[in-house]
């Protein structure tokens, strides 16, 4: 039905609604008005779905791939012919009979601005396009994190948005979405000329990335960015691709593909099970205003381990909202009444402490020490209550960090509090469904519904969500690339990403263990697939910020990859990389690849590597360069069994370069078992 027949309906309806006004009683009104509206409403949605539409990947301004079939595709009323003319091409196709019509013209060079014209019943016109190079910019905060916007800002920010002036580069950001099942279309997002009013918000690692492209090629780069901060990698690879992989198969059987309306349901379900079980179904506060008291009787509550967040107890209390903790402590006749500091460590996300019912102070932030001083005459002789109320807003939650940092210190004498605390519910937060809890979600939403465009190619900036299954990770990525490139039917698609960058997540190293190590273990594994490349960024990386500011770099090794690789431009793009080592009595003797114009270290010595005999305990490393080698020895090793080089979380401390200024990667010799090893992905 067209617009014209809409209104005429909608005129009759509205007749009948008079009709009745007049002849009915109320109650037959709203009888007849419900279906009245019923009536507009199936009209209004079927006009919607026939009226001639493009999916919102494609807008004025946009860049298509040039010297690729251009294929558009869209919607519009079944068996209506549609006539798409692109510069001085023209094709016609008629929909099929659910509306869907998709149209195949042929490559071009770079150029334009040209015109898109699409004809139906109604006509879309869509003006700029350029056609150039378009990559996929796809990962997590890394990736999203802006040139300087919100929470995000680069080094030197002021001064990159004020000369961001590049009309031949234009911007996308797929708007953030969750689906259970693949999507025909995007939420939502629009083309943007790069400017200093569009750049500030845009993914700095794909700005960076594109904008060396552009200066370099001399054509129109288009960039998409399509990520989500704190995502994991299963959340963005293709359902049909777990099927394909022997090793999801426990995955698919336990997490069947499913809509995103069952699994909301089903996650529902879950929820009220679980609190069921651990008598949280029913929350009663009636008292909640006498549970700071040192008076309250709190024998029915149940216990939890402090400092630890709940989710880490056994067995874990897994809710989001907010909850009290009480812990009872003694005091003595002669610290009574005396001023003191408690310390609770850290607490995820806010609290408000009390002491005996008196607020002694509150903080805002999961990441800030709880350092409260107590004012005199507040403690008194015997039994104390000290009483947490935690607002948890979604992850973890609780008390947590060392439990030396959970303490009550009266006169420099110290009484620890960590151990056993009496905890109850106050409120509870049932969440919505979120990126992580699910395989495939924001592949179905935010990859699948721009798949079919041709693009040159993909870079990616992820894995710190990743790095508990570090291991698993080695079967994870290169499934990821594989799955894209089926997906975007491009089998040799170009892929290039980053290698995590510097960053004390928990102290790892080689005797204890690293799960970023790990992970960079598991990057490295992944570039030996065909057209792919890995980005070393352990030189850039900030040891206390999980997003660095130095996002230049990131980019620009980028796209010397894609310089190098893709369009076939002959220079060093990349450092070192670990190819043998020979053990000659007490010394180890590391060769490398890609040493460029030689092996240089950043400060005089050689630092970063570590040697380790039969014992598997590894020693800091003596190192010199020898041509294209490094030799080293350490006082306690007599004979080496293995290497490792830059095996920590924050790896900043490696200093091998080679002289065109890339970073060696990091590296290990021998095949000892990993920390992460058998940890496994569950949704």
């Amino acid at each position: 039905m067209d617009l014209t027949g809409l209104l005429n309906c909608n005129n009759y309806l509205l007749r009948k609604a008079h009709y009745y006004s007049v002849t009915c009683t109320l109650k037959k009104l709203r009888v007849h008005m419900k279906y009245i509206l019923f009536g507009l409403t199936v009209l209004l949605t079927a006009t919607t779905k026939a009226q001639l539409r493009l999916p919102k990947i494609f807008g004025d301004s946009m860049v298509l791939q040039r010297n690729a079939p251009v294929r558009i595709w869209g919607w519009a009323a079944p068996a209506e012919t549609i006539t798409i003319q692109f510069h001085d091409q023209s094709k016609t196709v008629q929909t099929n009979a659910g509306g869907s019509w998709e149209a195949v013209l042929a490559a071009e060079p770079a150029g334009g601005p040209y015109k898109l014209q699409v004809k139906g019943k109604t006509t879309i016109t869509l003006q700029g396009i350029l056609l150039g190079d378009l990559w996929v910019c796809s990962g997590q905060s890394n990736m999203e994190m802006p040139v300087n916007s919100g929470w995000g800002r680069v080094l030197n920010a002021e001064e990159e948005v004020a000369t961001a002036n590049y009309p031949a580069i234009r911007l996308f950001t797929v708007e953030k979405n969750i689906e259970g099942l693949p999507v025909d279309d995007i939420k939502g997002g629009n083309w943007q000329t790069c400017s200093p009013q569009s750049v500030a918000a845009f993914s700095a690692v794909g700005y960076f990335f594109g904008r060396t492209l552009h200066q370099e090629l001399k054509v129109p780069i288009g960039l998409i960015s399509s990520n989500w901060g704190g995502t994991n990698i299963e959340s963005w690879i293709s359902y049909t691709g777990f099927k394909s992989e022997p090793y999801y198969k426990e995955l698919v059987e336990l997490a069947p593909e499913q809509s995103t309306v069952e699994m909301k349901a089903k996650r529902e379900r879950t929820l009220q099970e679980y609190l069921k079980s651990v008598q949280l179904d029913k929350i009663d506060i009636a008292d909640v205003g006498q549970w700071p008291a040192a008076e309250y009787d709190d024998s029915k509550w149940n216990s939890m381990k402090a400092p630890l967040l709940w989710e880490n107890q056994k067995p874990a209390i897994t809710i989001d909202g907010i909850m009290w903790l009480r812990k009872e402590v003694v005091i003595d006749e002669a610290d009574a009444g005396k001023p003191a500091v408690l310390k609770l460590a850290m607490i995820d996300d806010n609290d408000v402490t009390y002491v005996n019912g008196t607020k002694v102070g509150g903080t805002t932030g999961y990441n800030v020490p709880r350092v409260y001083n107590i004012n005199a005459g507040v403690l008194k002789k015997g039994k104390n209550i000290i009483a947490v109320r935690v607002e948890d807003t979604g992850g973890g939650g609780g008390i947590y960090g060392e439990a030396t940092d959970c303490s009550l210190t009266i006169d420099g004498k110290s009484i620890p509090l960590a151990g056993d605390w009496k905890y109850r519910v106050e409120k509870m937060i049932v969440p919505g469904l979120g990126p992580n809890d699910y395989p495939s979600i924001l592949y179905n939403a935010m990859i699948h519904p721009i798949e079919k465009l041709s693009v040159k190619g993909a870079i990616w900036y992820q894995g710190e969500a990743n790095a508990g299954r570090a291991v698993e990770y080695r079967k994870a990525m290169p499934l990821l690339i594989n799955d894209w490139r089926k997906r975007f039917q491009q089998p040799a698609m170009p892929f290039y990403f980053v290698q995590l960058t510097s960053f004390n997540s928990a102290n790892g190293n080689s005797n204890n263990g690293s799960t970023w190590a790990e992970l960079r273990e598991a990057q490295t594994m992944a570039a030996s697939l065909p057209n792919t490349g890995m980005a070393v960024t352990i030189d850039v990386g900030e040891a206390a910020d999980i997003h660095p500011r130095n996002k230049q770099d990131v980019g620009k090794r980028l796209a010397g990859l894609a310089l190098q690789k893709t369009y076939g431009i002959n220079k060093v793009v990349s450092g070192p990389v670990y190819k043998t080592m020979q053990v000659q009595g007490n010394k180890a003797v590391i060769h490398f690849t890609g040493v460029g114009k030689g092996l240089m270290a950043k400060q005089d010595a050689v630092t970063g590597f570590e040697i380790a005999g039969a014992d598997q305990h590894f020693y800091p490393a003596k190192a010199s360069i020898a041509s294209t080698t490094v030799v080293l020895s350490a006082d306690e090793v007599a004979k080496p069994v293995a290497v490792r080089y830059a095996w920590a979380d924050d790896d900043s401390n490696a200093n091998l370069f080679n002289k065109e200024g890339f970073p060696a990667a990091p590296f290990r010799t021998d095949n000892w078992k990993a920390k992460t090893e058998g940890v496994k992905y569950k949704p």
